[in-house]
Formats: C-alpha cells, structure tokens, sequence
C-alpha cells in the first residue's frame, strides 16, 4: 500500500550532459526600462560577458509556471568571474529577480506568464569595468512562450489539520518573530517548494530527451504568492492552489507516539497514512475511475524535545484504485523560501538547526539550507512514490535530495552533514536527479501528457507467453514502453531494456516484440549473468506484468503436448492466484482439437467468487474447470454458433 523512506547510502546518479550553447540576442546599453518585448534586442552591439542561456532555445514552448534555466558568462575556462545576475521580466509584469553568479555560471527560476515572455538577462561583477551609467552592459535577451497544460489530471497540494489544529508549525522564536508560523505561512512556503518540484522534474525530463513534461498542479485565483511584490500590493494570479482539509482526528491522537514512523517502539507506524487517505476520499469524493495524485503536507508535525521524535510525522507514498497519494510532515517547513526572491537565502542559509525548538531530521538538516533539502526533497521522494515509482540505485527515489540546492545555484555553503565545504562550482553533473527509470515511468503517466502526445490507445494490459526455439513473445495493446530485469536477491533495479518514444509524435514502443536469454542477459554485469532472472513489463497504458522466472518460463515445462499431437504454451500468467485453499488443474478444451466438437454453452458456477466453470457440447457432454459450487446450477451463457478460441485453461 505504502513505501517509507528508505536509509540507504547515497551514491551520485548519472547525469546527461546539458548540450550545446544555443541561439540568444545579446544587447548592450539597453534600458531596463525598455524590458516591454525582445523585438529591439537583435539589433544592438554583443557584449562578450553578456550571460548566455545554455539550458532551453529562444522562442521555446514550455507547460509549466516556474523554468529553471542554466547558462554561462563569457569563457568560464579562460576568466572565471564571480557576480549578479539580475533578471528582469516580460513587460514588469514580475519583479526582478537576483541571483548568484559562481566562477562565470548562473541558474535562475524564470517565472512565466501564458502566452510569450521576453526575458532580459544582466551581469554584474566588480572585477569588470563599470561603464558608469545606470544602464546595464553586459544584457542578453531571451524569449520564451508558456502554455499552460489543462488537459492531465493535477496533483493537489494538500495542508492536513487535526480538527482542534491552531495552524501552527515548529519554527524558533527568531522565525515566528519575522516571517510568522501561521497556515497562511505554510501556505506559501508548501506552495513555492511544489514550484521547486515542478521545475526540477521538468528539466530532468528534458535532459532525458523527453521534453519539458512535468505534473502541473491545480490552480485558483488569488493573490499571489511567488513574490514579495504581489503580496504587498494583493496581485491576483493564478496560482496553486493549497486545499486546507481538518481530520476527524485531534492533535493529541495524530501526536501519539505511537503512530510517529520515526519512533522504534511504536507499533501504527502506518497508520497516519490511512488517515490522510480517508480525510482525502472525504474532501475530494473520487468518482469511479477518476484518479486523484495528492501529496499532503501534515501541518502538525511536531519535533518532541522530551522523547527526541517527530510525533504527528510520516514520510509515506503509494495508492489505491482512486487515490495516489503522497504524505509528509512539516517539521522542516520553517526552512522553506515563500518566494522566488527566497529561493537563494534559503539555499545559502548557514544557521545552525537549534534542537530546543525543530528536529534535525535524520542528523542530515545540521543548518537551515540541509533542513530545506531534506525537507522539500524528502517530500518529493514521496511524491515519487504517488505516482508511481520504487526505490532506485539512485536519485532522488534514493536520498540523493540532500543535494537538491545543487539543482537551483551553483554555489553551496558549508555542509555540516559531510562536516565540509560546499562544492563550488555546482554544474549540472553535480546535481542529484529523476533516475532514468523513473524519468521512464513519468514519460507516459497522465499527469505528463503534453498536447502534442498521441493518444494511448488499447488497455493497459502486458500478455506474455512463450513460443518456439526459446523465446518468448510480449504483446501490449498500449505498447511496451519498458522492461526492468532483476538478477536473484535484487529488490531495486540495476539493467533494463528502454522501447520508449521520446517525441509523443512517432508510432511509439512496440506492441510486440519477442525476447530471447541472451539478449536480456546481455544487459546484466558479468557476475550476474547465471543467476535466477525476473521481469518486469511496463505498457504505455500504465500496466505491467512480473515473470517471476524467465528461464522457467521458456522452459519445457511451459510446453504441452496436446492430444492431436500438436505442442501448447502456458502463458505466464497462468496459475498466478495462489490464493489460500486452491489446487492446480487444468483443461484442453475438445474444441479447440476436435472439428466435430461444437461448443454451445458455458455455465459459470459462482457465489461472490468464481468457483467453476463447466463447457457444455452439443453432444451433451461437458468439461468442468474448478467445482460446481455457490448458486445452484450456475449461470448459463448460450454462445450459438461462434467457435472459443482456447485451447489451454489452467488454475491454481
């Protein structure tokens, strides 16, 4: 039902490289106050330190609110420059926006406005000549176009309470004092961190070659948030929006230290997930198959200075048929930027967790920035778990969140976790990321889909049988988007085979294909190589399929000799039940060998459960298949004259 947090040593993920240096206008001596459109920018003077964007192309579309963008000044190797950069928005419509530049290389959260956004780019640094003028010289222009996705189903934010909650959350007193530790507060920060999420999947997903895709949230207007300049003057946006949703439960029996994860002795560790999902299906009501990903913040989370445990907390993601949900407690929420003007103070924050009043989780949150990226990514590791993916080597579904801040600046403080100094310059090989077979999961879940996908067409359903000279053939409807291959002992995956379609455009994976030992051993580290194999098939659709033993499978003992000489298959999903009190048995229907053999009914013999099945000839012979159990007689189903084309049953 549910997946915790896993311990694991972190190790580094694999990174793609970010590509070469793309098509921008540079200008120099242009006003900011011209920052109306980019029309005037190609027709000025190149500034050699003018800040190029490496990350995304001028005039690119992109799905999501909030694009993180990576880009260079000047020649990094040849003069490696410290400085500012300052980014100005389309039109004003957003203030601007400062961020750190590290040996000659800046990122920098855009936000975006629907429609085009000319974006304007300055540096500034005191080892370079000032033109002393007010007006920038070393500006760089770019354009990009925003269309907000309507057409996937959203991940709800979420804000849990006890009924008697005051909306509260752990904070020192220095926090309360400046920015308070209201729910309004919680708000903001639970929403910028989502933004955060937002972002970051989407650039993995690109560096992966699938495009910008990413989840988009549901939206109302309101004031806005994502700066302090909307705040003050009461901007209306659309924006996330935060559901506020009380439990029937108080604050004492959410607390209990009982139902704390993080507590050895106690016994309910999962039973704050099961509250949350019926607080959820009681606020949103899910219609039979409307899907709902929410990922919930549990506000009461509260750090307790006496046992040394977070009470109220549990880090928890998985689903059921109507709901995908993801849940997460507040203890490190004071440490979260409210803002895009934050973003940089809350990574760069040096202040030592005091333990008086918050926890320092898992010994990894010794300062405020380490509290925020385990805080915002502990929380998207969960979020993984909502939609849909295990743990991994590496990557974020791994803990390699305790580098989330890598992804957003490329300067890091000192670490207290590593008890060393922060890694400067952090360029995109330095960042923690999706795995690929997560990326793989994202790339057809619905909550990715771009307007340019294909429909997918046909279930979900993966069917494997075996076939002739040792191979065994795959069949999706859907399409067979991946399959992951687990050597005896393996509980998170090493080798896998990818027959994803990056584009959405072109015909896409294969809805067969067959598969041969070699080939998948082929995939596996030489010591792996003889041991036991296990698949897992993943559809477009969203299904999959686990052989629990390829080489059993494609062994003689999926083969059966039929009376009329011929040889049968079992596909692998025979005999699968296993359920408590069932045998083994198994039938070859006399039509499926015999011409003169006309099937004309089947009666299913049935209570709440399928206890048999008898097939009845028009001789007035029949084959029963399981027992005559439950109603009476049976169910009856005439089939006239039209011929079943089974020539194998089997149950367990």
């Amino acid at each position: 039902k549910a997946n915790d947090s896993t311990t694991a040593t972190t190790q580094r993920p694999k990174t793609l490289a970010t590509g070469a240096v793309y098509n921008r206008n540079s200008v120099a001596g242009m006003s900011i106050a011209h920052s109306t459109n980019g029309g005037a920018a190609g027709k000025a003077p190149t500034s050699a330190f003018a800040p190029r964007v490496l990350s995304i192309t001028d005039n690119s579309w992109v799905n999501q609110k909030v694009l993180l963008i990576y880009g260079q000044i000047g020649d990094p190797p040849l003069q490696a420059l410290d400085g500012t950069l300052t980014l100005s928005h389309h039109q004003d419509n957003f203030p601007p926006t400062m961020w750190p530049v590290e040996q000659s290389h800046f990122k920098a959260l855009v936000h975006l406005s629907p429609g085009p956004n000319s974006l304007r780019f300055d540096f500034s640094s005191p080892k370079l000549a000032s033109n002393h003028s007010s007006i920038p010289a070393h500006s760089s222009w770019l354009n990009i176009n925003y269309l907000p996705v309507t057409a996937s189903p959203p991940v709800h934010l979420v804000i849990l309470l006890a009924k008697d909650s005051p909306g509260t959350f752990d904070a020192v007193p220095e926090r309360i004092q400046r920015e308070g530790n209201s729910l309004d507060t919680a708000k903001r920060k639970f929403r910028m961190a989502a933004y955060l999420w937002q972002a970051f999947t989407a650039e993995q997903m690109y560096r992966n070659e699938f495009g910008r895709r990413t989840f988009r949230f549901g939206e109302e207007w309101q004031s806005g948030t994502l700066s302090f300049r909307d705040r003050d003057s009461g901007q209306m946006r659309s924006e996330a929006k935060i559901h506020v949703v009380r439990s029937e439960k108080t604050v004492a029996e959410l607390r209990n230290l009982d139902l704390a994860q993080q507590y050895d002795k106690a016994t309910r560790k999962g039973e704050l997930y099961d509250i949350a999902l019926e607080a959820m299906r009681d606020h949103f009501e899910p219609s039979r198959g409307q899907k709902q990903y929410i990922s919930v913040l549990l506000l009461d989370a509260h750090w307790d200075t006496k046992s040394h445990v977070i009470t109220g907390h549990a880090a928890l993601g998985g689903g059921t048929d109507d709901i995908q949900l993801a849940i997460f407690g507040s203890q490190a929420l004071q440490s979260y930027p409210t803002c895009l003007e934050e973003v940089v103070p809350a990574l760069t924050d040096c202040t030592r967790t005091d333990t008086e009043f918050v926890a320092n989780d898992c010994n990894e949150s010794g300062s405020n920035w380490e509290a925020a990226n385990v805080g915002i990514g502990a929380h998207l590791h969960e979020t993984g778990h909502m939609l849909g993916c295990p743990h991994q080597q590496s990557g974020i579904m791994l803990r390699d969140y305790v580098r989330f801040n890598r992804t957003f600046l490329c300067r890091e403080p000192y670490a207290t976790r590593t008890k060393s100094p922060g890694l400067r310059p952090c360029l995109p090989p330095d960042e923690c990321g999706w795995h690929r077979l997560d990326v793989l999961r994202f790339r057809y879940h619905p909550c990715f889909r771009l307007p340019q996908d294909n429909a997918v067409t046909g279930d979900e359903s993966v069917r494997v049988w075996p076939v002739e000279n040792g191979k065994v053939l795959v069949t999706a409807p859907s399409g067979v988007s991946f399959i992951e291959l687990f050597t005896e002992g393996e509980d998170v995956c090493h080798a896998w085979k990818d027959l994803s379609s990056g584009d959405g455009i072109s015909a896409g994976p294969p809805r067969q294909m067959t598969l041969t030992e070699s080939d998948l051993r082929s995939l596996l580290t030489e010591d792996k190589k003889k041991k036991k194999l296990k698949l897992c098939i993943h559809s477009v659709g969203q299904g999959d399929h686990t052989v629990e033993d390829f080489g059993l499978l494609k062994s003689k003992s999926s083969i059966v000799k039929l009376p009329n000489g011929q040889v049968g298959f079992k596909g692998s999903q025979l005999g699968t039940s296993q359920q408590t009190g069932s045998r083994p048995e198994q039938i070859i229907l006399d039509s499926a060998i015999k011409q003169t053999k006309l099937l004309t009914s089947i009666r299913i013999y049935h209570g709440f459960a399928i206890d048999g099945i008898e097939f009845c000839y028009e001789d007035s012979t029949s084959q029963l298949f399981g027992k005559r159990g439950g109603q009476p007689g049976g169910s009856e189903f005439l089939l006239g004259m039209e011929f079943i084309p089974v020539a194998l049953m089997s149950i367990h």
